[in-house]
């Protein structure tokens, strides 16, 4: 037979019993104390009763008086029974001194020895004490009848225990009533407060939240996406190691609201939406993220959940992805007009002038290789020579003329090891891209390209005869999804920030403002300190401003002769 192994009981359940008990035990002590307490003062209170009887009975005159009469029974016997009805008490003894009763309730005890002890009051004390008499157990006071400093009688007042048990008995049923209406009313908050934690602790025990706490840990340590959980205030509730690390936080964060976490203004404002977003893209200082965030509701704002998933590689290859697509639709241009001219030049030949077709296809290699000349000749650099070359095909699929300006002068090997190929690319190249794209449509469709040195700085100015940029928008442009252009199928304005983003990582600085020519349009300006190479950077800045080689206007009409 299989014995069934009871279930653990729920937190809320063993909380529950927990206090319930405690609020029994708690109750049920403090009335058993009352109880202790009351009857020690009901008996206090008896005894100060019963002596200021006594001391009231043997300091009237008329019972001296009495006393002093052949039968003082019969007028103290009417007396002490008013006394006892006035008073309250359960006797008033009148005696001798020897102990013999001249007043009791009982008139069969008159004329008997009183019980109890009389030495006291024979020495002029007034006395108590709880003694066993006639009546049975009772509080009592005896004092002495004085006449003159001589003790002509004693007088005994007393309660009787189960009188004052009595009374007693009617406070502690009161206080029982009163300790029972406590307990059901704790045990019914209690119920009530345990009843909402089972609902938030879903009913489990305390070993399943420890267990649950602990894989919630592990979980959170193990995720390599940044998880960032706020409050109803926007308060940071919880982050994981992914988040600190995407978010460049490393201080403690929670607690904290999250526009004091010094965040870009965009991703600050994406997470104090209350509205759900879907891989939205933010720039950090270092990183591009693809933010979600969900609200989390129950009835009531409870706060949100946020996602970081770091995407900056992706960005950096779907830009580079971009550029050889742009490279593809050049080349396919070209070689369309490769074709063309080839044709030509059969054409000549079956015409029977071989000179002149000669002369045309010399004078198209020379004009492609003069283009190639020219741009290795100012910029020998081999990744920038190869970006500009590759941006003046494009340029020219577009109706723009690319130029490399005549002041254009970088070696190879000037750029320290610190300053990557790939960011200059995305510098260089996005600023290009948004400077083609302003120009392309206007009057003078032209774009120049500066690179040189100047005093241990890289300089890059991108100049366009586009409409120019506001002078109050000149910090808006660089921000994720700023663009004067209407929005493609994949979005605007991220290749701005992305390059500010690089330029930034490596120290510099990237500015923007309206040129001062007659051709109207923008200029961005993009400085990055050479301190990698700061010991041959002042020679090489040297010697370019001696041997600095001329270059004269590189169109991008030329490009056409590119094969």
């Amino acid at each position: 037979m299989r014995i069934p192994v009871p279930t653990p009981r729920s937190l809320a359940g063993q909380l529950f019993a927990m206090q319930a008990v405690l609020i029994a035990v708690l109750v049920t002590g403090y009335a058993l104390f009352t109880y202790v307490n009351d009857r020690s003062q009901a008996e206090e209170a008896a005894r100060r009763q019963a002596s200021a009887v006594a001391r009231s009975v043997a300091d009237s005159p008329s019972v001296r008086e009495a006393i002093g009469t052949p039968d003082p029974t019969a007028r103290l016997q009417p007396y002490a029974l008013l006394i006892m009805h006035d008073t309250e008490v359960d006797f008033v003894t009148i005696m001798n001194p020897a102990g013999i009763r001249w007043t009791h309730p009982d008139e069969k005890q008159i004329g008997l020895h009183f019980r109890g002890n009389t030495a006291p009051a024979l020495r002029g004390e007034t006395f108590t004490e709880t003694y066993t008499g006639t009546l049975g157990p009772s509080v009592r006071a005896v004092t002495p009848v004085e006449d003159d400093g001589r003790i002509i009688g004693m007088v005994s007042a007393g309660i009787k225990v189960e009188a004052i048990t009595a009374r007693v008995q009617d406070q502690v049923a009161a206080l029982f009533g009163v300790a029972a209406g406590a307990l059901a009313l704790g045990a019914i908050g209690t119920y009530v407060i345990n009843a909402r934690l089972r609902r938030h602790t879903h009913g489990m025990n305390a070993a399943e939240l420890s267990r649950m706490h602990d894989y919630h840990q592990a979980a959170l340590h193990a995720v390599r996406e940044g998880l960032l959980m706020l409050d109803g205030q926007f308060r940071v509730a919880l982050i994981n190691d992914g988040g600190r690390e995407l978010l460049g936080v490393s201080e403690e964060v929670v607690g904290r609201s999250v526009a004091d976490l010094g965040l870009p203004a965009p991703l600050t404002g994406a997470l104090l939406s209350s509205e759900p977003r879907v891989d939205e893209v933010h720039l950090t200082a270092d990183r591009v993220l693809a933010v979600n965030i969900s609200p989390v509701s129950g009835g009531e704002r409870r706060g949100s959940v946020a996602t970081l998933r770091d995407v900056t590689e992706l960005q950096s290859l779907m830009g580079e992805l971009d550029s050889e697509r742009g490279f593809t639709q050049a080349l396919r241009s070209q070689a369309h007009e490769a074709a063309n001219r080839l044709h030509t030049v059969v054409s000549l030949i079956e015409l029977g002038r071989a000179e002149e077709a000669v002369d045309f296809a010399t004078a198209e290699l020379e004009l492609a290789q003069a283009l190639t000349d020219q741009v290795v000749a100012a910029v020998s650099e081999p990744v920038l020579a190869a970006l500009l070359l590759g941006k003046t095909a494009q340029a020219n699929e577009r109706g723009v003329e690319l130029v490399v300006s005549e002041q254009s002068a970088l070696d190879d090997g000037v750029l320290p090891q610190s300053l990557p190929a790939r960011d200059l690319v995305t510098i260089l190249g996005n600023l290009i891209d948004n400077a083609v794209d302003a120009a392309q449509g206007s009057a003078r469709a032209r774009v120049t390209v500066t690179a040189a040195t100047e005093e241990g700085d890289l300089v890059l100015r991108v100049t366009d005869t586009g409409e120019g940029v506001d002078p109050a928008h000149a910090e808006q442009v660089f921000e994720r999804g700023y663009s004067t252009k209407p929005a493609g199928p994949g979005g605007r304005g991220l290749g701005l920030a992305l390059a500010r983003q690089a330029v930034l990582r490596h120290d510099g600085t990237l500015t923007v403002e309206s040129t001062s020519g007659g051709d109207g349009g923008a200029e961005f300006v993009v400085r990055l300190p050479l301190r990698a190479k700061a010991g041959t950077t002042a020679g090489a800045a040297a010697g370019t401003a001696t041997a600095r080689t001329t270059v004269g206007t590189v169109s991008a009409s030329a490009a056409g002769g590119r094969a």
